[in-house]
C-alpha cells in the first residue's frame, strides 16, 4: 500500500471523509493550502465509500474532473493546481486514513421526515467514526464539518472513537476531535464559500481547538474573514442548525405574503427590494418555487431530535422549525393547483415542459428539489413533464434523462420556470406560434424585458410566484 509519487513526506496529510458535494470541494481547497512562501502545505486524499457510486467520484477527481456540474471558475482553476501538484488523491480504500493527520468528516446525515417522529439516520455516519476510530494514529485531529444534531460530538463521535482507540491499547487523552460546520454554497461562489468566508469552530479540549485553528487558518482567508470559537462543539453544532433554520423560516414566511400578492395583483418583488434597504431587514427572503438542497430541507428539525434522542428532554418543542418545514416542503404543491386551476381543473394530456430540475442555480444537484415535489404532483394529476437543465443530464431521484438543450417551445401547453440558471435570461420568445399556452414563472427567472415581451403577446398568459 503506497502513497501517490508526488506526495512529500514533508507535508502533513489530510484525509476527506465523503466526497459529496462539501466533500469534494473541500478536499480541492485543502489542497491549494500554501504557506506564506507559496509552498503546497498538505498532501490530501478524498475518501468515498467502496462501490461504484464512490469509485466513480474517486476517479473524477483522480483525472482531475470534478464530479458535479458547476459553474464556478475559481474551483475548477483550483482543481487544475491540485492535479499539477499533484497532491490531491482520491480512493475507497479506507487503510490510507492510517496516513492522515487530520481528517475531515464530511458525512451526509439524512431525516427520515414522514415518520411518526422524524428521526436521523445515523447508522453510516457511526460506521464511518468507527473507521477513523480504528485507522487513525493518536493525536490526529479529527473535525466534523457535517451538520449534526446539537450533542453529536461529545455523545456519539467521542465516545466511538474512546471506544476504538481503548481496544487498541491507545490512552484516551490522544483523542484530537473538533466541530467546525461548512457554509459551503454551490454555485458561482462555491469555492469561495470555504476560503474566503466565516467559519465557527470548537473542540472538545483545549489540544483540539488549537490544532483546529491552526488547520482553518492554514485554509482560510482569516485575516478578512476572522474565526469564531465557541464554549464547546454543542455550541458550535447548535449554530450551524439555527443559522439555517432561520433561513428556512424566513423562507416559509415568506411564502404566505407572496400568495396574498398574487391574489390582490401586486409585485411582491418591488416590495421586497423596496424593503431591503433597510439595514435591519436587508435578508429579508423573497417568494419562490419552494426550498431545496440538503440543508434547509430537514436542518429545523435537528434541534428537536438532538432535544429528544440525545439529551432526553422529552418536553422539548419547536414548533415554529417543524411548520417551516412542513411549509416549504408544500410550496411547489401550490404552483402545481394554480396551474391545474388555469387549466379548469384537468391537468390530463397537458404537455409542461419544466426548465431546470436542480435545486438551485448554477449547479446540478437534484438532491431535495422543488422540482422533483412539482412533477410527481403534476404527472399523478395526468400532466406530461419534459425535464430541461443546463447542468443535469440524468435525474437519479426519478430514474430518467433530463435535456441539456432547451427543446423548441412549440407544442407545450405550459412553459414552468422553476430555477433560475442564467441560460434563461438570454430565451427568445419571438419564435413561439401564436397559440394559446401558459408561460409560469414560478422564481423569478425571467428578466423584466422578457416579461414586458411576453405581457404585449395576447395568445400568451403569464403567471408568476409572488407577482398578481
Amino acid at each position: 500500500m503506497s502513497l501517490p509519487e508526488k506526495f512529500s513526506d514533508n507535508r502533513r496529510t489530510v484525509c476527506v471523509q465523503g466526497l459529496g458535494f462539501v466533500g469534494a470541494a473541500m478536499a480541492v481547497a485543502v489542497a491549494n493550502a500554501r504557506d506564506d512562501g507559496g509552498n503546497v502545505l498538505y498532501n490530501v486524499i478524498g475518501f468515498d465509500v467502496p462501490g461504484e457510486e464512490g469509485q466513480k467520484k474517486a476517479d473524477k477527481i483522480n483525472k482531475g474532473i470534478f464530479p458535479y456540474e458547476n459553474k464556478d471558475d475559481n474551483l475548477s482553476e483550483a482543481l487544475r493546481n491540485a492535479c499539477k501538484e499533484g497532491n490531491l488523491w482520491a480512493t475507497t480504500d479506507a487503510d490510507y486514513y492510517r496516513y492522515a493527520d487530520i481528517a475531515v468528516v464530511d458525512i451526509n446525515l439524512d431525516i427520515v421526515k414522514d415518520a411518526e417522529r422524524p428521526y436521523v439516520k445515523m447508522d453510516g455516519f457511526r460506521n464511518a467514526i468507527h473507521t477513523l476510530g480504528r485507522m487513525l494514529r493518536p493525536e490526529a485531529l479529527v473535525i466534523v464539518e457535517t451538520t449534526v444534531p446539537p450533542g453529536t460530538c461529545e455523545r456519539i463521535v467521542y465516545p466511538i472513537l474512546k471506544e476504538e482507540f481503548e481496544k487498541r491499547g491507545l490512552p484516551e487523552e490522544s483523542i484530537r476531535l473538533a466541530h467546525s460546520y461548512e457554509r459551503v454554497m454551490p454555485g458561482k461562489d462555491y469555492y469561495n464559500s470555504i476560503v474566503n468566508f466565516w467559519r465557527v469552530y470548537s473542540g472538545i479540549n483545549e489540544a483540539s481547538e488549537e490544532k483546529c485553528r491552526g488547520f482553518l487558518e492554514s485554509i482560510i482567508n482569516t485575516a478578512q474573514y476572522p474565526l469564531k470559537k465557541l464554549g464547546s462543539t454543542a455550541a458550535s453544532e447548535t449554530a450551524k442548525v439555527l443559522e439555517n433554520s432561520y433561513r428556512a423560516m424566513n423562507i416559509a414566511f415568506m411564502e404566505e405574503w407572496g400568495s396574498f400578492a398574487e391574489s390582490i395583483g401586486i409585485d411582491m418583488f418591488e416590495i421586497v427590494n423596496a424593503i431591503r434597504v433597510r439595514p435591519t431587514h436587508s435578508n429579508i427572503r423573497q417568494p419562490g418555487f419552494g426550498v431545496g438542497g440538503y440543508c434547509l430541507t430537514k436542518d429545523p428539525l435537528f434541534a428537536m431530535i438532538s432535544a429528544r434522542d440525545i439529551y432526553g428532554i422529552r418536553d422539548a418543542s419547536f414548533p415554529f422549525c417543524e411548520e417551516a418545514v412542513k411549509i416549504n416542503d408544500g410550496m411547489p404543491l401550490l404552483s402545481v393547483e394554480r396551474i391545474t386551476g388555469y387549466m379548469n381543473g384537468d391537468l390530463s394530456g397537458k404537455k409542461i415542459l419544466l426548465l431546470g430540475v436542480s435545486y438551485r442555480q448554477d449547479v446540478g444537484d437534484t438532491r431535495y428539489s422543488p422540482s422533483e415535489i412539482f412533477v410527481r404532483e403534476a404527472e399523478r394529476k395526468g400532466a406530461v413533464i419534459t425535464c430541461q437543465d443546463p447542468l443535469v443530464e440524468y435525474w437519479h431521484e426519478l430514474d430518467r434523462e433530463v435535456l441539456k438543450e432547451i427543446p423548441d417551445l412549440n407544442g407545450f401547453d405550459v412553459i414552468f420556470f422553476a430555477v433560475d440558471h442564467k441560460e434563461y435570461h438570454d430565451m427568445d420568445f419571438s419564435g413561439l406560434k401564436e397559440e394559446k399556452r401558459l408561460i409560469y414563472d414560478a422564481n423569478n427567472v425571467l428578466t423584466g424585458e422578457q416579461r414586458d415581451i411576453l405581457k404585449k403577446r395576447p395568445d400568451i398568459d403569464l403567471m408568476s410566484v409572488g407577482r398578481g
